[in-house]
């Protein structure tokens, strides 16, 4: 079985894979009144509190030692992050194809559907004019977060605007000639990655194996492994054959603190009684542990335009919201801005 395989296997099998069965996406309750709170650390502990409420409320019902809990930028920025999102969209639509074409929206993996509803709420109750013409589809490959999404779009009044389609984005096989976005948000580090070693004289990429002297002695000749994105450049394929007029909207970690050895190493972790427990190899038991790569946006940027033709602009993730977010409303009562603060490890990618 081939790297991105097992990791695929583990990640995304829809009898016991991770997201499909052992994943719950952190809901920390009301949106958080930055304004009100002192500073970064007061919102950590916020954070820590109603990180530990919502976990002895789920634990009330049903009791876990090994539930996998997790959060999103998404989720604890809410609404904030989603809307910069939602103003990004409706600036880039306005200026290319309104009002010829509708603002159509593809999100793949939506986890709580919160970015979904936290865009379509900002376009209905900013730009009426754009929501009429607004359909939003999300792509789940995860059975239970479909259902978490279409009950988030019923309670949030956007059901005749919003389509959720259980699938994964790889078996898609329908053309879309009309100008869209794609929101791939969070998405890529969860992406199957391949893993090669090379030869040290040769530089050549090679399978595992050894090699043996005259005494009969193993010696293991490889450098550190390199992990190489082959989903994301499948992902690539898939919006340059059906997703033609595309503008893609990415956002995911560039750095990651792998305890495992090599270039673009995962971090491989599980939670068993409510600590994380982060292990030192892809190949551990499926759908327990959460593997995730950083993304080399260097490398990305390459990749989608040689793919897709398209021209692109990357970012920090701090500069994106910058310019997009009302950063005000993120702001604590010293002056701090945890939005912009956390994540200094994560890009945006966008289509221009």
């Amino acid at each position: 079985m081939l790297t991105r395989d097992f990791i695929e296997d583990s990640l995304y099998n829809p009898s016991y894979g991770y997201f499909s069965k052992h994943a719950t996406i952190f809901n920390p309750g009301d949106p958080f009144d930055f304004n009100s709170i002192q500073s970064d650390k007061d919102f950590h502990e916020l954070l820590g509190q109603r990180y530990m409420d919502f976990e002895d409320k789920i634990d009330d019902e049903n009791p876990d030692d090994n539930r996998q809990l997790w959060h999103t930028p998404t989720e604890l920025f809410r609404p904030y992050y989603g809307e910069a999102i939602a103003r990004y969209l409706v600036a880039n639509y306005k200026l290319t194809v309104f009002p010829y074409d509708d603002l159509i929206i593809y999100e793949m993996g939506a986890g709580n559907g919160t970015m979904m509803r936290n865009i379509m709420d900002y376009i209905r109750d900013f730009e009426p004019e754009v929501y009429q013409r607004t359909k939003y589809r999300i792509i789940e490959i995860s059975s239970s977060l479909a259902g978490l999404q279409e009950l988030t779009k019923k309670l949030g009044g956007h059901a005749g605007h919003v389509e959720i389609l259980n699938r994964s984005v790889f078996d898609w096989n329908e053309y879309v000639s009309a100008p869209c976005f794609f929101l791939a948000l969070e998405v890529f580090d969860n992406f199957a990655h391949d893993e090669i070693r090379y030869n040290p004289y040769t530089e050549g990429p090679l399978q595992g194996g050894v090699l043996i002297d005259n005494d009969g002695e193993f010696f293991e000749y490889y450098e550190q492994p390199e992990f190489i994105p082959t989903r994301l450049m499948q992902f690539f394929d898939v919006l340059q054959k059906y997703f033609p007029a595309h503008k893609l909207v990415a956002s995911d970690f560039n750095k990651l603190p792998s305890p495992i050895k090599g270039i673009n190493a995962p971090i491989v972790q599980t939670r068993y009684q409510r600590k994380n427990v982060t292990v030192t190899t892809p190949f551990v038991h499926q759908g327990y542990f959460d593997i995730f790569f950083p993304s080399d946006f260097t490398v990305m940027e390459d990749i989608y335009r040689a793919i897709t033709g398209k021209l692109t602009k990357v970012s920090t993730h701090r500069d994106f919201l910058e310019r997009w977010a009302w950063i005000e409303e993120t702001t604590t009562a010293n002056g701090e801005n945890p939005m912009l603060e956390w994540y200094k490890n994560a890009m945006v990618l966008t289509t221009i």
